[in-house]
């Protein structure tokens, strides 16, 4: 439970410092930032998925967290040179499973309440 505490505290972190520090980057570059974020947030929603079954490895996030990003990054910009949307590919995989790790943690976080409540 702590390393959900920590991995929360960090992301909180991470957006406020995101918020309040200004970074700007070359309109031609937003493509390939969205699906590196999209990535990203898929990996993160995965370890905090890993952490409440108990399972968490952080050399798996870490690989996974900046393995994703470079991914759909370089599908990204070869689908870009060759004029084929490849980034949908990226936007389907890890927005489907940033879904689907979203969906999976709001229902062992519920069991959890329930069975605590039931228990009572």
């Amino acid at each position: 439970m702590i390393n959900l505490m920590v991995t929360l505290v960090g992301l909180a972190l991470g957006v406020i410092i995101g918020y309040y520090i200004p970074v700007t980057y070359p309109d031609s570059y937003s493509l390939y930032i969205s699906v590196a974020i999209l990535a990203s947030l898929d990996s993160v929603f995965g370890a905090i998925r890993a952490n409440i079954e108990g399972n968490y490895d952080n050399i798996i996030f870490i690989t996974g967290f900046f393995g994703n990003a470079i991914i759909a990054g370089f599908l990204a910009y070869v689908g870009d040179k060759l004029g084929v949307p490849l980034y949908y590919a990226s936007i389907f995989v890890f927005g489907g499973r940033l879904f689907q790790n979203f969906a999976i943690i709001r229902r062992r976080i519920f069991d959890r309440f329930v069975i605590k409540k039931r228990g009572n």
